[in-house]
C-alpha cells in the first residue's frame, strides 16, 4: 500500500500553521477590496453571458417565399367612392393587373372615416357596354331635366324614378344621350305621367347641379340611378338608399330595365308589391349605389420582387371622371410587406434586438389630406418605398422574416386623373441577423480567471505594501539595510 506520507508529498496547497502567520490591518483592507472586486467582476461576466449578442451580415436574398412579395394594406379614402375605387398593380416586367377584387375588400365610409354599412360588393361590370349605333336619326327630348329644387319633390312623388347624372363634356354621356332620350320617349308613351304615373325618366346635368350630384355621390359620368319611393327612404332627412344600373346602354336594354322596374307596381295603388325584391339583383346589372362618398380599402396583393407600383384610383371602362373634382386624400391604417407579424413574435424580436421592427410599418397612422378647391387641381399623392428583407436566426430556430422599408411621400400635379401611387423597390440583398452562442464552459473559465486573478493581484499588492511598511519602520529606527 502507498503510505500516507507519499500521498501528502504531492499536495500543491501546503498549509502554514496559523501561529506562524500574522494578520495585518492593510491585509484585511485588501481582502475586503478583493472580495468586492470579485463580486463586481463576477456580476459583469454573468450579465455578459446572459446578454444575447448578434452578428449582422448582408447576403443575397434567398427568401422562402420565392420570387413573390405580399403587400398588406388598410387605407381609408374619404372622398373616393367604392363604386369606382380600383386597386391596380404593375411592375417593370410588364405585369399590369387592373381592379383586383379577389383579395381586396371595400367598405363605404363617411368623411369622418366612420363605416356606413356592410362590405361594398362591386360585382362584375362589363368592360364594353352595348350602345346604339351612331347615326343621324332624330330623337326628341323624352327625359325631364331636374335641379336641386325639383329633385326631392319628384323623388317622393313617383314610385320609380330613373335618373341619368351626366356631364356634357363626357364622351360616354354623349354616347348614352340618344338611346336615353329614345327610351324615355318610349316609356312616356307606355306609362303616361298623368294617367299612369308609376315611373319618370329624368336627367341631371352635373356641371350645373354640382351640389345635387355631390349629395348623391356622383363621381363618374354617366351614372344611372334608380330611386324607389317609400321603400328606400331612411329616417335621416329623407335620404334615399338607391341602386345603380351597370347594364347595356342601348335603347332596348334601357327600356327593358325600366319596364322590369314598373312591372311589380300595381297601377291603382302605385305601391311596390312584395315580389319586387325578387327582381332587384337577379341579373347583377343593378347594384346598391354607395350611400357615402368615401371608401375603406383593405386586403393584400402578391407582386413579383421587382420594382413596381400599387395604384389606388377611380377606374371604369364606361365612365368619365372630372379630374378637378377628384380628391385622393387618404389615411393609412396599416401598410406592410411580407407575412403579418404576430404581437408575440414582435415582443420576442424586441427582447432580442430592441431596435428591430421599427420600420416594417413606417406608414401606419399617417394622413395625406389635400383639398383640390384650396390648392392646385389634379393632385396625385405618391409614396416611394425602398424595401429590404431582414431575417433573424436564433441558436435553435428561425425567429422571423420581416420586411422593413423607408418611405418618402410627395404631392404631384398630374395632367391625368389623380391617383394614390405606391412605388416599391425591393432590394436584391437581405440583412441576416444571427445570434452568437456562448458556451457555459467559457463562462466558468472566465469566472475562475477573475477569482484567481484578483486573488493573485491582491496578494502581490499586500506583499508590496507589507514590505514597504517594514522598510519605513527600519528607516525610522536608523537600521541599515
Amino acid at each position: 500500500m502507498v503510505s500516507t506520507s507519499k500521498i501528502k508529498s504531492v499536495d500543491f496547497y501546503r498549509k502554514i500553521p496559523r501561529d506562524l502567520t500574522e494578520a495585518s490591518l492593510s491585509g484585511a483592507g485588501l481582502s475586503i477590496v478583493a472580495a468586492l472586486s470579485m463580486m463586481f467582476l463576477f456580476g459583469m461576466e454573468l450579465n455578459n453571458y446572459l446578454t444575447v449578442s448578434t452578428t449582422t451580415s448582408v447576403v443575397v436574398d434567398k427568401s422562402s417565399d420565392a420570387e413573390f412579395l405580399r403587400i398588406d394594406f388598410n387605407m381609408s379614402f374619404p372622398a373616393l367612392s367604392c363604386e369606382f375605387a380600383s386597386v391596380d398593380v404593375s411592375d417593370v416586367l410588364g405585369t399590369n393587373r387592373l381592379n383586383i377584387t379577389k383579395t381586396v375588400r371595400k367598405h363605404s365610409i363617411d368623411k369622418n372615416l366612420r363605416p356606413t354599412g356592410s362590405e361594398f360588393h362591386s360585382g362584375s361590370t362589363a368592360t364594353e357596354l352595348k350602345h346604339d349605333a351612331e347615326d343621324d336619326e332624330e330623337y326628341g327630348e323624352g327625359s325631364v331635366s331636374l335641379n336641386g329644387h325639383s329633385f326631392d319633390r319628384v323623388t317622393h312623388h313617383y314610385p320609380i324614378l330613373v335618373v341619368n347624372f351626366f356631364a356634357p363634356w363626357c364622351y360616354w354621356s354623349n354616347r348614352l344621350k340618344p338611346s336615353w332620350e329614345k327610351a324615355a320617349n318610349i316609356i312616356r308613351e307606355r306609362y303616361d305621367r298623368e294617367s299612369d304615373g308609376r315611373i319618370l325618366v329624368a336627367k341631371v346635368d352635373c356641371t350645373e347641379e354640382v351640389d345635387l350630384c355631390r349629395r348623391n355621390h356622383i363621381q363618374g359620368y354617366p351614372s344611372i340611378r334608380i330611386f324607389r319611393k317609400g321603400s328606400d327612404v331612411r329616417d335621416d332627412h329623407g335620404h334615399h338608399d338607391h341602386e345603380s344600373y351597370y347594364g347595356d346602354r342601348d335603347t332596348d336594354s334601357l327600356v327593358k330595365m325600366m319596364e322590369d322596374l314598373v312591372a311589380p307596381i300595381k297601377l291603382d295603388s302605385q305601391m311596390i308589391s312584395s315580389d319586387n325584391s325578387s327582381t332587384k339583383l337577379e341579373t347583377g346589372l343593378k347594384r346598391p349605389a354607395p350611400v357615402t362618398g368615401g371608401c375603406r380599402i383593405e386586403g393584400f396583393v402578391r407582386v413579383k420582387k421587382v420594382p413596381g407600383n400599387l395604384v389606388i384610383s377611380a377606374r371604369s371602362a364606361a365612365h368619365s371622371f372630372d379630374a378637378s373634382q377628384m380628391n385622393m386624400s387618404h389615411v393609412i391604417s396599416s401598410f406592410s410587406f411580407g407575412k403579418t407579424i404576430t404581437p408575440k413574435v414582435m415582443s420576442d424580436i424586441k427582447i432580442l434586438l430592441p431596435h428591430l421592427g421599427r420600420s416594417h410599418d413606417r406608414l401606419n397612422g399617417n394622413s395625406y389630406v389635400t383639398n383640390p378647391r384650396d390648392s392646385t387641381e389634379n393632385v396625385t399623392i405618391e409614396h416611394f418605398l425602398q424595401v429590404v428583407k431582414t431575417e433573424v436566426m436564433t441558436r435553435s430556430y428561425k425567429l422571423v422574416e420581416e420586411y422593413e422599408y423607408t418611405a418618402h411621400s410627395s404631392l404631384v400635379h398630374s395632367l391625368h386623373i389623380p391617383v394614390a401611387k405606391f412605388h416599391y423597390e425591393p432590394s436584391p440583398m437581405q440583412v441576416l441577423i444571427t445570434e452568437n452562442p456562448k458556451s457555459f464552459s467559457h463562462f466558468l473559465t472566465n469566472v475562475c480567471a477573475i477569482i484567481g486573478g484578483v486573488f493573485t493581484v491582491a496578494g502581490i499588492l499586500d506583499s508590496i505594501l507589507h514590505n514597504t511598511m517594514r522598510m519605513v519602520k527600519k528607516v525610522e529606527l536608523g537600521k541599515n539595510f
